[in-house]
């Protein structure tokens, strides 16, 4: 037992320093060079080293008594602060998602829901064009006859095809139902397995996670802390941005940031909805197998209108939204 405590408690301090106070001390130190230089003097390298020996000299930091405190208090101040980003990650990842945007305050419900209709429009624009490429494509070779080598022409179109499958994609898998790209993707792998397999995913989900495999479910949690990994470093852009009013430096520095969790989000965002529809559609059967619902072969529509009212029964019914 004190092997595993002892254990534990290197893991837990292991994930404060990394997390939380790594991250608020390099935010603590951007702040004191913000304040120290100002935009007068934002790249005056040596006036920075100066100001450094200054407060190095000071009797606060050269007794032992006085560094312990120091220490302390910058450790102190370097959690708060990763706290803070923590906790605006959490509103990050809501926004970027964006489950409940219906129920959002007004305003911010007005601002969802025009995004939501100017993606929707896109989408279908470019779902339109792309079948009626399609369309023609197939009606030319059903007229010209399907062994004849492929023209010059033909090729365009191909090429057109790909082009309009291409940008349909870009904006979403499914027709938008959210703001955001990232919550689109999410809420995608709930419409494809609801139209293929009739399986309403928030109701099954619970049950299939406790039947799944140690390495399917290692390989979703960790997707899932990417995608909290990108939203948190979201909240650090946000954190530094008002920096900027003091130091113009912290401004390139804050879109660095945002950008790159942006594309983080992005990224993760779509691994983990990957793996969400890819374990439904693989372990669907075994749940089935649980239950002592008969099935063999792949998952179909029947055996998901079975899992899903026969779960339904025993959970109440989720929101719509």
């Amino acid at each position: 037992m004190i092997g595993f405590w002892s254990g534990l408690a290197g893991k837990l301090a292991e994930r404060w320093l990394t997390l939380l106070v790594l991250p608020g001390v390099f935010f603590l130190a951007t702040g004191a060079t913000a304040h120290t230089l100002g935009w007068a003097h934002a790249l005056d390298v040596p006036r920075l080293v100066r100001a450094i020996t200054t407060w190095t000299e000071n009797p606060l930091a050269t007794t032992i008594g006085g560094q312990i405190v120091l220490l302390a208090a910058i450790l102190t101040a370097a959690a708060a602060v990763g706290l803070a980003a923590q906790a605006l990650a959490s509103v990050v990842e809501r926004v970027t998602l964006a489950p409940d945007w219906r129920n959002w305050p007004r305003p911010l419900r007005r601002v969802a829901e025009r995004q939501t209709d100017r993606r929707r429009q896109a989408w279908t624009e470019a779902h339109a064009t792309y079948h009626e490429l399609l369309a023609a494509a197939e009606a030319a070779r059903f007229a010209d006859g399907a062994h004849r080598p492929r023209t010059e022409d033909e090729l365009t179109a191909r090429n057109k095809r790909y082009a309009a499958n291409q940008k349909r994609t870009r904006i979403g898998l499914e027709e938008p139902d959210r703001p955001t790209w990232s919550g689109d993707r999410l809420h995608a792998v709930t419409v494809r397995v609801n139209r293929d397999l009739h399986l309403h995913l928030p109701i099954v989900w619970p049950y299939l996670w406790t039947v799944l495999p140690e390495p399917t479910r290692t390989n979703l949690t960790t997707a899932r802390t990417a995608l909290i990994k990108a939203t948190t470093l979201t909240a650090w852009a946000i954190l530094y941005f008002p920096l900027t009013y003091w130091w113009w430096p912290a401004l390139p520095l804050s879109a660095g940031i945002a950008v790159t969790s942006w594309r983080q989000i992005r990224t993760s965002t779509d691994t983990y909805a990957q793996l969400l529809e890819a374990t439904v559609r693989l372990h669907l059967t075994t749940l089935a197998t649980q239950l002592g619902i008969a099935h063999t072969g792949a998952p179909t529509p029947a055996l998901g209108d079975t899992l899903t009212h026969h779960l339904h029964t025993q959970s109440p019914a989720p929101d719509r939204h």
